[in-house]
This record gives C-alpha cells, sequence and structure tokens, in this order.
C-alpha cells in the first residue's frame, strides 16, 4: 500500500474511533443549553483536565512551535511558557468564574459580562469580538492537518483535503453531542496526542545517539539557536512580547478555554483540572520544543519551517505504524479545538447575539436549535480562510504567528474581565468602548502590517484598551446593585475557604 492509502487507512481508523465516542455520549444528553454546552455542569476533574489539554494544545503545538523552535530555537520555549505562566491568573478566575456560573446560570462568558454590567450590549459586542478573531485561530488548525497530511503523503493527499476532512469531523462531532461529545473525544485525543508524541521522539533522540549527544551536538552545531535573540534574527524583544502577550492571558482572553470553567462537577474535579493540564501542558510544551530541535538536525534548510514535523515523520527511520499514531496525535490535536472552538461560537451565538439582541423572547428550545445549526456556518468560514493561507509561505503565514495574531485581538475583552470581577466602578459604557477601540486598533494595524515604535498590534491595542476602560468607567454610572451582589457572593463564598 503507498504512503497516501495508509495515511487515509490511519485517518479512517481514527474516524471510526472518535465517531464510536461521540455517539456513545449522545446517549447521555438532556435537553437545554447547559447540557449542551456545558455537560450539565458535571464532567469530573480527569475528563475536565483531559477535555482543557486538548482544547487548548493544537496543530499550534507540534505542527506550529515544532516549526517555530526550528526556525528560532530556545526563544520558543520562553514563549510558550509564558502560556502556563499565566496560569496563576486561574488560581484567581476559575473559581469566580465556577461560582457565579452555577449561582447564575452563565452559559458563556459573554452571558457572565452581559449580566455583571447590566447590559446586553456588553455581551454582543464580546461575542462578536470572538466571531472576528477565532476565525482565523480555527484557520490555523485546519491548515496545520493540512499541512501534516500532505507531508505525510508525499503530496498525495492534497493540502485542500486534509483541511476539509478536519472541517468536517469538527462539525459532527460538535453536533452529536455538544460538549459531552467533545469532552469524550478530547479525553481520547489527548491520550493520543501525549503517547504518541513522547514515542516520537524517543525515537529522534534514538536517532541522535541518545539525549546527552542529542543536546551536546544541538549546543554544538546551532549554538546561535540557545540564545536570544537567536542568530537567525528571531526573538528580538518586540517579537518576543508580540507573541507572549495573548498567550500570558490566553486562559481568560480565548472563551473556547475559559467557558472550561464552568464545566466542573465539583471543587475537586476543579482542582483536578488545572493541575492535570499544567502537567500535561509541561511536557507537551518540552516535547514540542524538542522536536524542532531534532529536526533542524535531522533535515537541515526547510523553506517551510512548518513542515518540519510531517518531513520527520516520512523519514525512513521512523517506522511507519508510529508515524500514523504520530500523525492521528498531531490531527486529533487540531480536531479538539476546532471542534471546542465551533461550539463555544455557536453558544456565544445563540446566547450573546440571538437570544441576546435579535430575538430575547426565543426560547430555550428555539436559541439551542439556533446555536445548533450555526456550527456548519462558522466551520465553512473558517474553511476558506485556511484555504486561503495555504497558498501563502513565509513567516507571517507560519501556524504559530498566525495562532498568536489571532488571539491577539480577544485580548481587548481582558479589561472586562478584570473589572467585572475586582472593580465595582466598571462600567458597561467602558466595557464597550474599550472592546471595540481596541479590536479597531489591532485589525487596522495587522490588516495593514504597521508597527508602530516596532511593537506589535496586539500590545498596542492592549494599551489603548486598557486606558480606554478605565477612563469611561469614572465619567460613566456603575450598575452598583448588581457590582455589589456579584461581588459580594463571590467574596462569601470565596472567603469561607469550602470553594476554592
Amino acid at each position: 500500500m503507498s504512503g497516501t492509502g495508509w495515511a487515509w487507512l490511519a485517518i479512517g481508523l481514527y474516524v471510526v474511533l472518535g465517531f464510536a465516542i461521540a455517539l456513545a455520549a449522545r446517549r447521555h444528553v438532556g435537553v437545554g443549553m447547559s447540557d449542551f454546552f456545558l455537560a450539565d455542569r458535571r464532567v469530573g476533574g480527569v475528563i475536565s483536565a483531559l477535555t482543557y489539554s486538548a482544547t487548548t494544545y493544537s496543530a499550534f503545538m507540534l505542527v506550529g512551535l515544532a516549526g517555530l523552535s526550528y526556525t528560532g530555537g530556545v526563544g520558543a520555549l520562553g514563549f510558550e511558557m509564558t502560556y502556563l505562566c499565566g496560569l496563576f491568573l486561574a488560581v484567581f478566575f476559575l473559581p469566580r468564574f465556577w461560582l457565579a456560573g452555577r449561582r447564575y446560570g452563565y452559559i458563556t462568558p459573554m452571558d457572565l459580562l452581559a449580566d455583571r454590567y447590566q447590559s446586553k450590549a456588553v455581551g454582543a459586542v464580546a461575542a462578536l469580538l470572538a466571531l472576528v478573531f477565532l476565525v482565523p485561530y480555527s484557520a490555523a488548525q485546519l491548515l496545520g492537518i493540512g499541512l501534516l497530511l500532505s507531508g505525510m503523503s508525499g503530496g498525495g493527499i492534497p493540502v485542500l483535503a486534509g483541511i476539509l476532512v478536519a472541517t468536517l469531523l469538527a462539525i459532527a462531532w460538535s453536533r452529536i453531542a455538544g460538549l459531552r461529545s467533545i469532552a469524550w473525544t478530547d479525553a481520547f485525543q489527548a491520550v493520543v496526542m501525549m503517547v504518541s508524541a513522547v514515542l516520537l521522539l524517543t525515537l529522534i533522540v534514538s536517532e541522535l545517539g541518545g539525549l546527552k549527544e542529542f543536546l551536546s551536538r544541538f549546543e554544538t552545531e546551532h549554538a546561535q539557536l540557545l540564545t536570544v535573540p537567536s542568530g537567525s534574527g528571531l526573538w528580538g524583544i518586540n517579537m518576543f512580547v508580540g507573541l507572549a502577550l495573548p498567550w500570558f492571558f490566553f486562559s481568560i482572553s480565548n472563551p473556547q478555554v475559559s467557558q472550561r470553567f464552568f464545566i466542573p462537577a465539583s471543587v475537586k474535579a476543579m482542582r483536578q483540572m488545572m493541575g492535570g493540564f499544567l502537567v500535561f501542558g509541561f511536557f507537551y510544551t518540552l516535547i514540542a520544543v524538542l522536536w524542532g530541535f531534532g529536526a533542524r538536525m535531522l533535515v537541515p534548510g526547510l523553506s517551510n519551517a512548518d513542515m518540519a514535523t510531517p518531513t520527520l515523520l516520512a523519514m525512513s527511520f521512523v517506522p511507519k505504524a508510529l508515524a500514523l499514531v504520530a500523525m492521528i496525535g498531531i490531527v486529533a490535536a487540531a480536531v479538539s479545538t476546532i471542534d471546542s472552538i465551533l461550539l463555544t461560537l455557536s453558544s456565544v451565538w445563540a446566547r450573546d447575539i440571538y437570544r441576546g439582541i435579535l430575538n430575547p423572547r426565543a426560547t430555550e428550545a428555539r436559541e439551542l436549535r439556533m446555536g445548533q445549526w450555526v456550527i456548519p456556518v462558522m466551520a465553512v468560514v473558517a474553511l476558506v480562510f485556511a484555504w486561503q493561507a495555504s497558498s501563502k509561505s513565509g513567516l507571517d503565514f507560519m501556524i504559530a504567528p498566525l495562532s498568536a495574531a489571532a488571539s491577539a485581538g480577544l485580548l481587548m475583552v481582558v479589561p472586562s474581565i478584570f473589572g467585572a470581577f475586582f472593580w465595582k466602578r466598571a462600567t458597561a459604557a467602558a466595557s464597550v468602548a474599550s472592546i471595540v477601540s481596541g479590536a479597531a486598533l489591532v485589525l487596522i494595524l495587522q490588516v495593514t502590517g504597521a508597527k508602530p515604535l516596532g511593537w506589535w498590534p496586539g500590545v498596542w491595542g492592549l494599551v489603548l484598551c486598557t486606558v480606554v476602560f478605565v477612563a469611561v468607567s469614572f465619567v460613566t454610572r456603575a450598575p452598583t446593585a448588581k457590582a455589589e451582589e456579584f461581588l459580594g457572593y463571590l467574596s462569601e463564598k470565596l472567603s469561607s475557604g469550602k470553594h476554592v
């Protein structure tokens, strides 16, 4: 059988297993928005940790981060570790999201903002922000799958075919049983991701003479990649901050991640989710960076660094079975992120735009149907973006920068989230003004390619929206009664020590 045939066979087995798990999850689905989009807030600790990991770590890691390590060296490790450092934010926000979600029945993070600021406009604007900026992030995952399958098959599987397969799977698994389906398939996919990554890294290190020889050779042959800025010209302070800032706030700015804060079944499950994710994330990050280093020694001179992983998997020393398992692990990583984004965006559309603004009198059943049917529409839009990006080349269209650029826009909701939980004086007008002004600036700078004083769009956007948020809050009226009720409830529960 040809390489293309083996690749399709592996994909077929993965699809069959994934559908079996999704259909099994469907038998446990109840009715209503909370059950479909949040699994009725009853997800156990282990599954919560695995779905949180699979949702967060995507094609960006073993394709994008490996490629960035191939090109830019150790700076890529520091850049990705800012995400794990930023998880200290979860110490403050995870229990607050969880408690507020249970007390007030929030479905989306935007739902929380709309209620806290007593303004449907806040929820709608934050929802539009997510819709605009999560599309290119989803496209980055689809593009990663297309490049991987094309590289693995020696071009036998076109990039567009890989993108189409991932899109169809994401649509199906999002629709079958909502979050319950995604959480169960995510758990399966997270295990495949980690096991395949460890096995292949072990093989790469062995091919290079063992761990000691591997590190020694890399230090000797590529010393320039162990410095910051690197010898390749990457990782000046402007680039590092521009890429790392969205990663630092990722856990609260990206709604497909912060929505996971609503789902643990108990305080114990909430702690297990965060602890399990930290362990998973630390080791998965190291593996991705070491993959990039190994590729730099084994296949130097690649014109497109995002092809480092596909090229490694196609090398003769990698057993075909292991290469296929690793390929499926990366596909699984990307699909798990895409279907989570689709589910979140559909809930955002249904709750914060359709029922929040367009049809406030809609029944919950109609709201749920609107959310379910918008999933394929959003998937097709992401597919078009991925297809367009697949025709480009160079650093501006590498998976890692594309993902970070998309997340830069989502930073504009950060001041509103901080204000909702920690500042009684924060106002709805300030939230709307800060999100709109910051997002507009980020879009203008990204479209024009401008970087004033060398700083990236996300940096300027966050500075502007923070200043606007504070300034407008001081000159407009805060929803004092709701703020006191909301913050008083959280303070009471957190001070008891039983919910942290």
